[in-house]
């Protein structure tokens, strides 16, 4: 073996494009052959074999800042028959070892291209050229021997360092066909976890039990599948969970999206002896089980226990809550404490919340609809306003409670945001408000969303100003980070991220609003100099340069937790915009709320350094977060 790495390889035979094609493989480079294995390189787990013979073309893919939507964003291409392999490294480094190896290996090749394209084939066309035949010649001269990726490239933000592709025992090479297996595999049951009525007549209906093969992930959001009367039609990815015994989605007692002091909530909230839920703990990959007792001996009256799900290290693996009693998986363990309490403060009885899981929002009311008709829309009453227009409660077609902006004339370039908006709607996270819509086609135009009943996130900690406990105003702050994580995995900017663009629901969980919108607001109040922004929320870089990115975001991140633990006071709230801009170059930051520990006024800091790049990750303030609410020492309500 030459190389043997886990890269990312792109389906070369889907239509459409999502992050769904995109499948981790490991790749192992001989004399003879490039192969790309499921798990450990052997014959039953080969995926796809090409003969180094036929390959026709190795290079780097410029991509020009384009949307990668997985996490290696160094791609190359491998041109063999009439295919194109796209494959993508998890750094420059790698990319370049790949490409240098394989074009070393096929040299000699007599079907080599004079030109290639440089760019993806993507959506019916090459983007380097907008050739729409596939077959197209290509656009670029192509160099054998040269690496057009050998000046190094700025790294990724927030990349990791990657450990360079290995070399592992020479295995035996199997006679494989050079057929791509991976669009051949093996078909996908799913399980219902949620009731789907289907709204349009591409739709299949869903009940929440029942079991459905999927025939093609068409889009993130939108699986296409048939149920077991063989009808066929669209369903909502996030109703649905895979079928297999390790997967815990498909039980009542499961809550993937509840922290430690959401499960407090929720089982004071329930109030009898037994309640419980199991939910990922802050380590991943690891459970808790969080369980409510009416009184326990010495603790004098009611009292929440959290007991991590242990494991053993032996094979095969084996699951506890006490180490006399030993599980071979987590469903085992859960069934006999629901009949035994052997340790714990008492038995398993109820699982929390089983009877209040709604069914989340899906992006858009059904597969590729964006544009809605208004006849379909019923306005019942205002609930707000803001920069864009008035905000009213609606119904849409007389069933979906919704959110509709009437967008006020003048007040945003419409033409560009209409295009946004085709994407913002495919982004869908709980905790990120839905946009099912857009009615475009008539002025004013409207904005559809999902309904948070409880409004704005600064008005909803002014008003219960004194009610809250620092584990609850910790939570805010994790379900806002948690939806930036998933923007900031996206690519996405919001741009405008504060306490006044984020929404709270019925069930107290908040959500990230209006992100990317700013780019299109027409507002005095976000303008200095010829740049738009809040001055209050900006780092140093948007108000000296205007230069927007993820530790933009993760300034405005910063700040919006010091709104959440001053319970909505306005920052530096005696200064004026010039004077704030004089303070933050100067160094001055706000300062220690009352509520807030070193530990969470740390987390601010963290988030206000000068420089972008040392400032956290998204991903890495919901570990923090996550493990600051776990934290023992936390005080409860």
């Amino acid at each position: 073996m030459l190389l043997v790495e886990t890269l990312i390889k792109r389906s070369q035979q889907k239509k459409r494009i999502s992050p769904l094609n995109y499948k981790e493989r490991l790749f192992v480079l001989t004399r003879t052959r490039l192969s790309y294995y499921q798990g450990r390189p052997k014959k039953k787990c080969r995926r796809g074999s090409i003969e180094l013979s036929r390959i026709r073309c190795v290079e780097i893919v410029k991509n020009r800042g384009g949307f990668i939507p997985c996490q290696n964003k160094y791609p190359f291409q491998v041109v063999y028959d009439t295919n194109t392999l796209y494959v993508f490294a998890p750094s420059n480094d790698s990319r370049s070892l790949w490409v240098q190896s394989l074009k070393e290996e096929i040299k000699n090749n007599p079907v080599v291209l004079a030109k290639f394209h440089p760019q993806f084939w993507q959506e019916g066309a090459w983007l380097c050229c907008r050739q729409v035949e596939k077959q197209a010649i290509g656009c670029e001269e192509y160099n054998l021997f040269g690496d057009i990726s050998r000046k190094p490239l700025p790294p990724v933000p927030g990349e990791l360092c990657t450990p360079s592709p290995r070399l592992l025992p020479q295995a035996p090479e199997d006679d494989y066909s050079d057929e791509d297996e991976d669009d051949n595999e093996d078909e996908e049951v799913v399980v219902a976890l949620y009731d789907f009525l289907g709204t349009e007549p591409h739709d299949l209906c869903l009940v929440k039990g029942d079991e459905y093969v999927i025939l093609e992930k068409s889009d993130v959001n939108w699986y296409r599948a048939h149920n077991k009367y063989g009808e066929e039609g669209y369903i909502p990815s996030n109703y649905v969970t895979e079928k297999q015994s390790g997967n815990l989605v498909q039980f009542a007692w499961y809550s993937k999206q509840v922290n430690r002091n959401k499960a407090e909530e929720l089982l004071r909230k329930q109030d009898k002896e037994g309640t419980f839920i199991v939910r990922d703990s802050s380590t991943p990959g690891t459970y808790t089980v969080s369980l409510y007792a009416k009184s326990a001996i010495g603790q004098g009256g009611a009292v929440i226990k959290h007991y991590h799900i242990k494991e053993t290290h032996g094979s095969p693996k084996q699951f506890y809550l006490s180490e006399k009693h030993q599980f071979s998986s987590i469903p085992e363990l859960i069934e006999y404490h629901k009949h035994n309490a052997a340790g714990l403060v008492t038995r398993l009885r109820y699982p929390a919340g089983e009877q209040d899981k709604s069914a989340p929002s899906t992006a858009g009311f059904s597969y590729e609809k964006w544009e809605i008709n208004p006849s379909e829309l019923t306005f019942m009453k205002e609930v707000g306003s803001g920069q864009f227009g008035v905000v009213k409660l609606g119904k849409w077609r007389a069933q979906h409670k919704v959110a509709i902006k009437t967008m006020r004339e003048g007040a945003m370039y419409e033409e560009d945001f209409i295009e946004e908006a085709k994407i913002m709607m495919r982004l869908s996270h709980p905790n990120l408000v839905q946009l099912y819509g857009i009615c475009s086609q008539q002025r004013p135009v409207y904005i559809v969303t999902e309904f948070m009943e409880h409004g704005c996130l600064l008005s909803f900690l002014q008003q219960r100003r004194g009610s809250f406990s620092l584990g609850s105003l910790l939570s805010m702050c994790l379900d806002v980070s948690e939806g930036m994580e998933h923007l900031e995995a996206n690519s996405f900017i919001h741009r405008d991220l504060a306490a006044r663009n984020c929404l709270v629901n019925e069930a107290l969980v908040v959500k990230v609003s209006d992100f990317g919108m700013a780019r299109y607001v027409l507002d005095n109040q976000y303008t200095s100099s010829s740049a738009k922004f809040p001055v209050k929320w900006s780092a140093p870089e948007v108000v000296n340069f205007s230069k927007y990115s993820s530790k933009s975001d993760v300034w405005s991140y910063g700040v919006l937790m010091w709104e959440v633990f001053t319970e909505g006071r306005m920052p530096f709230e005696q200064h004026q915009n010039h004077e704030v801009v004089a303070l933050v170059t100067q160094g001055h930051r706000l300062y220690q709320p009352k509520l807030a520990t070193p530990a969470i006024y740390n987390i601010m800091q963290l988030c206000w350094y000068e420089r972008p790049e040392e400032r956290p990750s998204f991903l890495q303030l919901c570990m923090m977060i996550s493990d600051t609410l776990e934290d023992d020492d936390l005080p409860s309500n």
